[in-house]
C-alpha cells in the first residue's frame, strides 16, 4: 500500500477526514485540549508539487481561531504487522504539533487507550530537534500505560525532508529515522498487557495547534504552518 501524492486531488479511496473538534465523538478537543477545527477544505489539505500539504491556519472557523486537517485510513485500510514509513518535512513554532501515528481499529468499540496507539513521528514545534516515539495502551487494570523515547537530532528536523518509520511484528515494535533504528519495544505474548498491538491498526496524519503536549501558540508563532508529506508507504499484512 502506498500514496505517493502525485495526483491533482487527495485520493478519497485511501484517506478519510476527521472533521470538527472531537465533540461529536464525546471527546474534548480530540482528548488533548487542542485549539484547531479540522476540515477537509483544500485550504487545509491538498496536493502540491508531488506532496501532500496539511496546512494549519490562524483564522476564525466554527468556534475556533485555528484550522487544520486530520487524515486517516480508518474505514479504508488497516494492518496488523509490517513496516510503515513516511517522508516528511515538518512545520515548527511554539504550539505546533505535527504527527504521523497509528491507532487500533477497535477504538470505536473499546475506546482509548485500550485500542492501542503508536506514535511514529510526534514533534513539539518549539523543539524541532526532537522526535518522540511512543506506544500507549491499557494495562491489566485498564489504566493508561506508555513506553517511549526521544530521538535527538543534531540538526533541525524541520530544515528538510526526513523519513520516519516503524516496523511491527508479533513480538517487536521498532522505530526509525532516516533508516536508523533508535527505539524498540518487546510485545511478545502480550507482555505487560500489550496484546492490543497484535491487532489491526490504521494510519493518521495531522497537524494540531495547541494541546497538552505543546501548549498554545504565541504571538511569535508564524502562520500558516505546513506539514509536507512526500509519500506514505506500507509493507505489511
Amino acid at each position: 500500500w502506498s500514496d505517493e501524492f502525485n495526483g491533482t486531488a487527495i485520493d478519497r479511496t485511501k484517506w478519510n477526514f476527521m472533521i470538527g473538534t472531537g465533540s461529536s465523538e464525546g471527546l474534548t478537543n480530540w482528548g488533548n485540549n487542542e485549539l484547531e477545527y479540522y476540515t477537509d477544505r483544500t485550504e487545509n489539505a491538498r496536493l502540491e508539487n508531488g506532496n501532500l500539504v496539511i496546512e494549519a491556519r490562524q483564522e476564525a472557523y466554527g468556534d475556533r481561531q485555528y484550522t487544520s486537517a486530520r487524515m486517516v485510513t480508518q474505514g479504508l485500510a488497516t494492518w496488523e504487522y509490517g513496516k510503515f514509513e513516511a517522508r516528511v518535512k515538518l512545520p515548527y513554532g511554539q504550539g505546533i504539533w505535527p504527527a504521523f501515528w497509528m491507532l487500533g481499529s477497535t477504538i470505536s468499540s473499546i475506546g482509548w487507550p485500550s485500542c492501542g496507539e503508536i506514535d511514529i513521528m510526534e514533534i513539539r514545534g518549539q523543539n524541532p530537534f526532537q522526535n518522540v516515539g511512543t506506544m500507549h495502551w491499557a494495562d491489566s487494570a485498564g489504566n493508561h500505560a506508555s513506553f517511549g523515547t526521544t530521538f535527538n537530532s543534531s540538526v533541525s528536523l524541520a530544515a528538510g525532508f526526513h523519513t520516519y518509520a516503524l516496523s511491527r511484528t508479533a513480538t517487536t515494535i521498532r522505530w526509525y529515522i532516516d533508516g536508523v533504528q533508535y527505539h524498540e519495544a518487546n510485545i511478545a505474548g502480550g507482555i505487560n498487557s500489550t496484546q492490543e498491538f497484535q491487532g489491526q491498526f490504521f494510519i493518521l496524519l495531522n497537524c494540531a495547534v495547541g494541546g497538552n503536549f505543546v501548549g498554545s501558540p504565541t504571538a511569535s508563532t508564524p502562520f500558516p504552518q505546513q506539514l509536507r508529506v512526500d509519500y506514505v508507504r506500507v509493507w505489511g499484512q
